[in-house]
C-alpha cells in the first residue's frame, strides 16, 4: 500500500499543476543541482576521450568516403549514460564509495564528445584540408595548379591550426545565449531532442529504456564489424569481394548500380530523411544511368580524347561544376529564404518579448502565467550560471589577433589582412547560422564556406596560392560557424536538463583540446591510406568540389565544352525546384513531399550509385519497421543505425593499416559474365596440369 502512493505521488509530480501542463523538472524536484565544477567531472572526461576517439574514427571514415554526416549526438548521450552508469555499478559492487551519476554529467560527456568528434566535419579534414594536398589535385587534374596552390597536411602544422583556429568560435556565440535560449525560446530540435533523451535516461522507466537501446547498438555495432571483417577476406585482388555484388547485372554493375550492404550506407541511410535518400537515388539514376554515358559518346568532341578521367577539362568537369551549380544555387536560395524567415521570426520574438518578459536578471519578474514550472526553473539556473560577456569578447579578440599573427607563419599563401578580415565578418554569420538552426535545424556552413573560398581566391590570386590560401580561410569561417552553431544547440540541451553553461562551456573546451590532438592523428591514418589507395577506396567528393571551387574563384581555367552552360543550367534548375518547394509549402499541397533536395541529387554526381542504393535500402528497412512497429522503430531505429556505423567505422583504421602494409587477403572472390567465365575456363585448361 506505501509503494503504490509513493508511485502515485510521484506520478502527479511528473504530472506538475494540471493549469501549467506536464512537468519534467518536478520529477527531479528532490535532487540537489550540483555547483558547475562537480558536473564536469574526471569520470567524465575520461568516458568523453574514449567515446571522443571512437567517434571520431567513424566520422573520419565517413567524410573520406561519402562526405554525409549524420547526427551522432544521441548515440554518444547513450553511450555516455552506459559508461559511467556501468562505472558506478561496478563501484557499487566493490563497496567503494562514488558521487551520484546526475543527467548534467551525462549532458557534459554528450557535449564533450561532439565537441570532439564534429571537428572531423568543421575541421574540413575531408573537404578544404584535403583539398590542399596534391593527391586531390590530382584526382581533379588542373594542371598547373602546383607550386603555392599545392600544400600537403603534416600532423605538426594540422594541430598548431586547429588549436589557433577551434575555440574561437566557442567565444563567438556565447554573447548570443540568452537571446537565442531566453528571449526568442529557439527550439534547436537537435539539441532539445538530446536533452529529452537525458532527462529520461535518469529515470526508472528511462533507466531500462536505455539499457534495452545500449544492448541493441551493441550487437549491431558488433554485427556490423564481423560482416566488414569477413567481406575482408574475400577481396585478395582488384575488384574482388562480396561487397561488389552484381545485383542488377553486369551491365549496371559496370555503371555502379549494385546492392553493396554497407553498414555504414545502410545506417546513414535509416537516420537521413526519406527525401534525401531518394533524391541521392534519382540524381545517380539521371546523372550515371543517361548523362554520363551520353558526354563520353562525345569525347574527342567535347572535350580530347587523350584526358585522365580525372581531369577537370575532361568528363569529371561536368561531374564536379554540375555538382557545384546545382549546390549553390540550392545554398543561395536557402540562403536567401532562412534569412527571410529569420528576419520574421526576429520580430515576433521581439514583439512577444516586450509583452512577457522586462528584465534577463530577475527571473520573478517574468509572469507567472506566462511561463510554467519547468520554463521558471531552467531559466533562474541558467540566468544564475552566469558567463560574462565581456569575457567572450575579449577572449574572441585575443584568439583571433593571435590567430592573425600566427596563421601566415602557418600557411605562406595567407596574409594577415586576409586573416583579420575573416575573424571580423565570421560572428555575423555565425549569428545567421546559429538562428537559422536554432529555428528549423537548417545548418548552412557549407554554404557559407563556398562563397567564402571564391571571394579569397578571387583576392588572393593564382600567383600568390590563392587556391590554398582560400581554402586556409574557408577553415577559418567553417570553425566559428558551424562551432558556434553546435555549442548554441548544447546551449539548448543544458538548459532543458539543469546542466550548468559554465560546465558545457568547460566541456566544450575540453572537448575541442582532445578533438586537437586526436582527430589529426586519426586523418594521418587515412590520409597515408588515400594517397595510396584513394582511387578504389576513398571518393571523397567534398574535398573535389572545394578544390574545384577554389580553382574557379583564382580563374584561368580551361573547362570542356558546353560544361559552364550545364553548370548554369542547372543553377538555374536548383532555384526552380527550391521556389517550387517553398510554394509547395507556403501552399500545402501533398506535391511538397515528393519534390527531391536538389543538394541530395547534387552529392549523387561525384558518389557512384551504390552508396544511394545502399542508403534507400537503410530507408526501406526503417519504413517496413514503423509499418509494423512505430513505435519501436522511433525509438530504436536511430539507436540501429548508430550501431551500424560505428560497427562498420571501426574496421576502417584496421582496414587501412593493413592495406598500407601490403596485407592481402588470402582470398578473391570476383564476378564475371558467362563468355568471360568460358574463355577463363579454357585457358586455365590449357596452364594448368590435369588432375589425375
Amino acid at each position: 500500500m506505501f509503494n503504490l502512493r509513493d508511485q502515485r505521488r510521484e506520478s502527479m509530480e511528473s504530472i506538475g499543476d494540471p493549469r501549467e501542463g506536464p512537468s519534467t523538472e518536478r520529477a527531479f524536484e528532490d535532487q540537489p543541482l550540483p555547483p558547475w565544477w562537480q558536473q564536469v567531472t574526471l569520470r567524465a572526461v575520461v568516458a568523453s576521450m574514449a567515446l571522443g576517439m571512437v567517434f571520431s574514427g567513424v566520422m573520419m571514415n565517413l567524410v573520406f568516403t561519402s562526405g554525409i554526416i549524420p547526427t551522432l549526438n544521441i548515440s554518444a548521450g547513450l553511450l555516455g549514460f552506459f559508461l559511467l552508469r556501468a562505472w558506478t555499478r561496478l563501484l557499487d559492487q566493490l563497496g567503494v564509495s562514488y558521487s551520484p551519476f546526475t543527467r548534467h554529467e551525462n549532458a557534459v560527456v554528450q557535449t564533450c564528445v561532439v565537441a570532439c568528434a564534429s571537428m572531423t566535419y568543421s575541421g574540413g579534414f575531408g573537404s578544404y584540408l584535403l583539398a590542399m594536398d596534391h593527391r586531390t589535385a590530382e584526382k581533379i587534374n588542373t594542371g598547373e595548379f602546383v607550386g603555392k596552390n599545392v600544400s600537403e597536411p603534416t600532423f605538426p602544422r594540422m594541430m598548431a591550426y586547429y588549436f589557433l583556429v577551434s575555440f574561437v568560435g566557442l567565444l563567438a556565440i556565447v554573447p548570443m545565449r540568452k537571446t537565442m535560449i531566453i528571449r526568442h525560446r529557439l527550439t534547436f530540435p537537435s539539441g532539445s531532442a538530446t536533452a529529452h533523451l537525458i532527462n529520461s535516461f535518469h529515470t526508472p522507466n528511462g533507466a531500462m529504456q536505455a539499457k534495452k537501446q545500449v544492448s541493441l547498438m551493441i550487437r549491431s555495432c558488433l554485427g556490423s564489424l564481423f560482416m566488414s571483417i569477413f567481406q575482408w577476406f574475400y577481396t585478395g585482388g582488384p575488384h574482388c569481394g562480396l561487397t561488389a555484388f552484381p545485383s542488377f547485372g553486369l551491365q549496371a554493375f559496370n555503371r555502379g548500380f549494385y546492392i553493396n550492404l554497407n553498414g555504414t550506407y545502410v545506417g546513414v541511410g535509416m537516420i537521413s530523411p526519406y527525401l534525401i535518400n531518394i533524391s541521392m537515388l534519382v540524381g545517380a539514376i539521371i546523372s550515371w544511368g543517361f548523362m554520363w554515358p551520353y558526354i563520353e559518346t562525345k569525347k574527342g568532341s567535347w572535350y580530347a580524347a587523350d584526358l585522365q578521367e580525372n581531369s577537370l577539362r575532361g568528363i569529371n568537369g561536368y561531374k564536379v561544376f554540375g555538382a557545384i551549380g546545382m549546390i549553390l544555387g540550392d545554398g543561395i536560395f536557402q540562403l536567401v529564404v532562412i534569412l527571410v524567415k529569420t528576419l520574421q521570426t526576429m520580430r515576433n520574438h521581439q514583439r512577444e518579448a516586450a509583452e512577457t518578459l522586462r528584465s534577463f536578471s530577475d527571473v520573478d519578474a517574468i509572469p507567472r502565467n506566462v511561463l510554467s514550472f519547468d520554463d521558471r526553473r531552467r531559466t533562474q539556473v541558467f540566468l544564475r550560471e552566469h558567463i560574462p560577456s565581456t569575457f567572450a569578447v575579449c577572449g574572441y579578440a585575443v584568439l583571433a589577433s593571435l590567430s592573425t599573427v600566427a596563421i601566415p607563419h602557418i600557411y605562406h599563401q595567407v596574409r594577415y589582412y586576409h586573416v583579420a578580415t575573416a575573424y571580423l565578418f565570421a560572428p555575423l554569420l555565425a549569428f545567421c547560422n546559429a538562428y537559422g538552426t536554432g529555428v528549423a535545424e537548417t545548418n548552412f556552413s557549407a554554404q557559407y564556406n563556398k562563397l567564402v573560398i571564391l571571394l579569397f581566391a578571387s583576392w588572393i590570386g593564382i600567383k600568390n596560392g590563392g587556391v590554398v590560401g582560400s581554402l586556409v580561410i574557408c577553415g577559418i569561417v567553417s570553425s566559428i560557424v558551424s562551432t558556434a552553431s553546435d555549442f548554441m544547440s548544447d546551449f539548448k540541451t543544458g538548459y532543458l536538463t539543469l546542466t550548468s553553461p559554465r560546465a558545457l562551456f568547460v566541456s566544450q573546451v575540453v572537448g575541442t583540446g582532445i578533438g586537437c590532438i586526436i582527430n589529426p592523428a586519426i586523418f594521418s591514418v587515412f590520409h597515408h591510406f588515400y594517397e595510396d589507395m584513394g582511387n578504389k577506396i576513398y571518393q571523397v567528393p567534398l574535398a573535389k568540389i572545394y578544390r574545384a571551387i577554389a580553382v574557379l574563384g583564382v580563374g584561368d581555367l580551361e573547362l570542356p565544352r558546353h560544361c559552364l552552360a550545364m553548370s548554369v543550367f542547372f543553377f538555374a534548375l536548383a532555384l526552380v525546384v527550391c521556389a517550387l518547394r517553398e510554394v509547395a509549402a507556403h501552399c500545402r499541397w501533398r506535391a511538397q513531399h515528393y519534390i527531391p533536395s536538389i543538394t541530395g541529387m547534387a552529392m549523387s554526381f561525384l558518389l557512384v550509385p551504390a552508396v544511394s542504393i545502399d542508403m534507400c535500402v537503410g530507408s526501406l528497412i526503417l519504413y517496413l519497421w514503423a509499418r509494423t512497429d512505430k513505435d519501436g522503430a522511433q525509438v530504436f531505429g536511430p539507436v540501429l543505425a548508430s550501431g551500424l556505423i560505428c560497427g562498420d567505422g571501426l574496421f576502417s583504421i584496421p582496414y587501412a593499416l593493413l592495406a598500407r602494409y601490403d596485407v592481402t587477403p588470402p582470398i578473391c572472390i570476383r564476378f564475371v559474365a558467362r563468355e568471360q567465365n568460358e574463355k577463363l575456363d579454357a585457358y586455365l585448361a590449357t596452364v594448368l596440369p590435369k588432375s589425375r
